[in-house]
């Protein structure tokens, strides 16, 4: 038994020498062939990697449309416009996402998203809605930002591998779109009387109104040009109502004496402008429900405003700041509410009109 294990081991082996002694002259070629290949491959790798590096964001998501296509011979089915490729380990909820529309911005925080991330996790989708697409690594976390072309909201959804968006204009979410003006900011402190600045009242009337339509419901879309003490030109303002595709635009100011002296001149007036049908009627509606509201006095409409639009425009100013009883109730919470009541009240009439 013994001596049959001995003499097969020993053809065995006989064989494995012939073998290696007749492909012994090849084996430089195979050395080198293997070589070549492992260089090609890491020169196609590199040079693909440096071609993408060169590309845009949004030059990049057409490429990788493109690849995924000649993959698998259509793009993967997916019914939101972008689709992102979650990390490994990392779930749809570890990512946080924060739009802001005055600068058409939506960014992603994504948690171990490495520097390649968008290299090693392609993005796909539609991209018509953007205007740019860039991504950032910084200490363990990759910020993925889109520009949006016209504000828009972002919808995210995700599952177990994927993070999705949607871009969606103010008139696909709401009945009706219109835009709040919030008079002064930052360096702009406006009128100034008795260590109050005209900014901040402004500000705090356009919170309570914000307010008043969260809790009320969501059938009309408004934007405001700012919620915090912050300066925006006149440009940038205009930009918002025509990107936005508002149909209305309300401004929230107060007022003074001519001269700016303390007086007893008091009261609500409404200025009216814009090229939109209905400015005029507009103004007379929020002169209507803000005098009612907050009871002050009516002191007409004038014509004339702030801004250049091609929508109905009205500029409330609230009260008089150069009156001590009006600028003391400015500055109550419970008077902001009021004409913010009355504000929201004009908005939502002036769309029930038509205008």
């Amino acid at each position: 038994m013994e001596e049959r294990i001995l003499k097969k081991t020993a053809v065995f082996i006989a064989v494995i020498s012939a073998a290696a002694c007749l492909s012994l002259p090849y084996f430089p070629r195979i050395r080198d062939a293997s070589e070549e290949m492992l260089t090609a491959f890491w020169e196609y790798r590199t040079k693909t990697k440096a071609q993408r590096l060169n590309m845009t964001g949004l030059e990049l998501i057409e490429y990788n449309n493109e690849q995924a296509k000649q993959e698998f011979g259509e793009m993967p089915s997916f019914s939101s416009q972008i689709r992102l490729k979650l990390p490994l380990g990392v779930s749809g909820k570890d990512v946080t996402g924060r739009m802001d529309y005055l600068t058409r911005t939506f960014e992603l925080e994504m948690p171990y998203a490495g520097e390649d991330y968008l290299y090693d996790c392609p993005v796909l989708g539609d991209a018509k809605r953007l205007l740019e697409f860039t991504y950032r690594y910084q200490g363990h976390c990759g910020t993925v930002s889109f520009i949006t072309k016209k504000v828009c909201e972002a919808k995210t959804s995700y599952d177990e591998d994927y993070y999705y968006i949607d871009f969606m204009t103010p008139k696909e979410l709401y009945d009706h779109v219109a835009v709040v003006d919030v008079g002064c900011g930052g360096d702009v402190a406006g009128i100034e009387k008795r260590g109050v600045s005209e900014k901040n009242v402004n500000l705090d009337i356009a919170l309570e109104l914000k307010g008043i339509l969260e809790k009320e419901g969501d059938s009309v879309g408004v934007y405001f040009t700012r919620t915090e003490d912050v300066s925006l030109g006149k440009e940038s303002r205009e930009e918002l109502v025509e990107l936005s595709g508002a149909e209305l635009l309300i401004g929230i100011r107060c007022n003074s004496t001519q001269s700016g002296r303390m007086s007893s001149i008091n009261g609500t007036q409404v200025a009216y402008g814009g090229s939109g049908k209905g400015a005029k009627r507009l103004a007379e509606i929020c002169l209507e429900e803000v005098t009612a509201l907050a009871q002050s006095s009516n002191k007409g409409l004038v014509a004339g405003g702030e801004l250049t639009c091609d929508v109905p425009y009205a500029l409330i100013k609230v009260g008089f700041m150069t009156n001590q009883e009006e600028l003391a109730l400015l500055c109550s919470k419970e008077y902001q509410h009021k004409a913010a009541q009355g504000i929201y009240q004009a908005i939502i009439k002036a769309f029930e009109e038509g205008l």
